[in-house]
């Protein structure tokens, strides 16, 4: 990573912190789609 002001590195951070908790919470969405979808093909 480049040497970057540490105003900046905490910057990045919290970006990646941010998009790391969308990309949890897409993935915890998906989780329960799918599994809505097989219980209700069990019905």
């Amino acid at each position: 990573m480049t040497d970057l002001p540490p105003l900046d590195q905490a910057e990045v951070r919290r970006r990646q912190r941010s998009r790391a908790l969308v990309t949890a919470l897409i993935l915890g969405g998906l989780v329960v789609l799918f599994y809505a979808i097989s219980i209700a093909k069990m019905l």
